[in-house]
């Protein structure tokens, strides 16, 4: 689209309030705004899908008052000198994959992430889905990777120790007159766009597959090769492994500025001292925008975009045990199914999530209507799905672009640095293929100054906890032979051991707090949420870091639960 378009376009609605400039190469949307929604509307007006020229938001909001980031309360000099080969910033599924990619190379690895453990921001806020890109048209960098990183999942997840199930996934129709247009497009999908495992399935085949769907559906789409994985077990063990590979990762470390000269990134200047890297990659979720900024390189904008999650009891499991959504053909332009449900890899159910535009990028508060929203449109898959089976809920905030597409590339104006940015759905599925690439990029970068040479002592297996409530008797009673940590038990929701929760906080990235352990072995996650076994945990970690109980933390430094002795 022409700037005279755009400009025609924002004045019919918006007046002389915002206008669009050609600058650097990208679209530049200048002005005065009221309200958020307002903000985003004209800044997709001025962009074109999928497109290399990039939409920058430089509108004054009335409404979105600026927040600065929130910063990790630990000050120290720790990286104080560091000379990385890499400094990779974020340490969700993007970071992490990278990492351990690059750590099939002899290289200095270093990745921080402001966050007190890994995943805890999008990457551990997600639906957890691998997508088979049904959706997806070519022609975006989405579309690219989506197939590779699909196929690479049955793998990486061996290799990693982290359970995957190809659960399938089905897009149900209730309207039979829509079949011949919809047959055309899955032809399309198929034929056209690679998505080879698309079908089109009767009403009466779904329903042997899944007797609990809706009866009134008339048929769906199928894709088997869709699955379910842990998210943040998969980063987890991602990151776990670049450290037994030589990476190094920091933790409670964010990047507040950096130096540029000459278009190269100097030095980059956190919480924990002055790092002076050859090569920085922006892996930064929400926070790509600004990284970009610090290094001089900001050609694109994020617009967060707020989605909510519920999880269900393991009773509800049983009702279904594949993903699906009911597809409604409406005018709506949001960039949602409006949520799913999907049987996850621990048998819950997973209702969601919506797809809600916010200007505040830490802002995980959950809202009442988002849930009502997504069980008002997903009992129509489902009727016997209940909010009464909900047992926790959780929002993670995406970090869409206004072009709707990753941006996978050098620098534009700062040489040493590569952006992998822009990254949401299906971020979690095509993070493995994009890693590869991205590995490829900073292995050439870093080659122009010597060789680099392959680490000959790379391992891709890492080993997770035992999983003892999944060994049958016989295993179990060996294991707590051997060890009689594994005979006591913690959690009696997921029937998590003593020993397990020992063996989390001996693993490669220790996070010994409340919440730390329950992401790596799940005591908390069952029914009754930790109301049984949060206190006996706080005391094995007591007892295994040799301080006082009121010093265990729930998540920071700063997420005190106890406060001391009173009696």
């Amino acid at each position: 689209m022409s700037l005279v378009r755009i400009n025609k376009k924002l004045h019919a609605r918006y007046g002389g309030a915002v206008r669009a400039v050609l600058h650097d190469g990208c679209i530049v949307v200048q002005g005065h705004l009221h309200k958020w929604e307002d903000v985003v509307e004209a800044c997709q007006t001025a962009a074109t899908k999928y497109s290399t020229t990039h939409v920058v938001n430089d509108i004054v909001c009335d409404e979105a008052k600026e927040k600065p980031m929130r910063l990790p309360s630990l000050r120290d000099k720790v990286l104080d000198g560091r000379k990385p080969d890499v400094l990779v910033i974020g340490g969700g599924i993007s970071g992490v994959s990278i990492a351990r990619e690059l750590s099939k190379w002899k290289l200095d690895i270093l990745l921080v992430d402001k966050e007190p453990d890994l995943a805890l921001q999008a990457s551990g806020r997600n639906d957890g889905e691998v997508h088979p890109g049904i959706d997806l048209s070519k022609g975006s960098l989405k579309h690219h990777y989506i197939r590779k990183g699909n196929e690479m999942y049955t793998q990486v997840c061996k290799e990693l120790d982290v359970p995957f199930q190809r659960v399938g996934q089905y897009v149900c129709f209730n309207k039979g007159y829509l079949k011949p247009l919809v047959a055309l497009y899955c032809l399309w999908r198929k034929k056209h766009d690679g998505i080879s495992d698309t079908k089109l399935i009767s009403g009466e085949e779904l329903h042997r597959a899944e007797p609990n769907f809706g009866a009134e559906f008339k048929f769906a789409i199928s894709n088997p090769s869709s699955g379910c994985v842990c998210p943040y077990g998969l980063t987890i063990a991602y990151a776990e492994n670049a450290v037994q590979n030589g990476a190094e990762v920091a933790l409670n470390t964010a990047v507040v500025s950096m130096q540029v000269e000459n278009g190269e990134i100097q030095s980059v200047e956190t919480n924990r001292g002055t790092v002076y890297p050859k090569l920085v990659i922006n892996a930064a979720g929400v926070f790509a925008e600004d990284i970009a900024k610090m290094a001089n390189d900001r050609f694109f904008s994020i617009h967060p975009r707020r989605g909510t999650n519920s999880i269900l009891d393991k009773k509800a499991g049983a009702f279904m045990h594949s993903i699906a959504s009911i597809k409604e053909i409406t005018r709506s332009k949001t960039h949602s199914k409006g949520g799913g449900i999907l049987h996850t890899v621990h048998d819950n159910l997973l209702v969601g999530p919506d797809a809600v535009e916010t200007y505040e990028k830490e802002n995980v508060a959950t809202r009442r209507e988002s849930i009502e929203h997504v069980f008002a449109k997903q009992k129509k898959t489902m009727p016997r799905l209940s909010e009464r089976d909900i047992i926790t809920y959780f929002t993670g905030v995406r970090a869409p672009t206004f072009e709707e597409d990753f941006i996978i590339e050098h620098g534009r104006k700062t040489k040493n640095l590569i952006h992998c940015a822009g990254i949401q759905s299906p971020g979690l599925t095509t993070a493995p293929a994009v890693a590869i690439d991205i590995a490829k990029m900073a292995v050439e970068m870093l080659e122009k100054e010597k060789a680099v040479e392959p680490n000959a002592d790379f391992s891709p297996i890492r080993h997770g906890v035992p999983v003892l409530r999944e060994m049958s008797d016989e295993q179990r009673a060996e294991m707590i032979r051997k060890n009689p940590d594994y005979g006591i038990m913690v959690c009696r929701c997921e029937e998590v051991s003593k020993g397990e929760i020992l063996d989390a906080l001996r693993s490669p990235i220790c996070v010994p707090t409340v919440d730390g352990v329950k992401k790596r072995v799940r005591p908390g996650m069952g029914r009754c949420q930790g109301g049984f076994c949060s206190p006996p945990v706080m005391q094995i970690i007591a007892e295994f870091l040799g301080v006082p109980l009121s010093e265990v933390k729930k998540s920071s430094a700063e997420s005190a639960i106890t406060f001391g002795r009173t009696k």
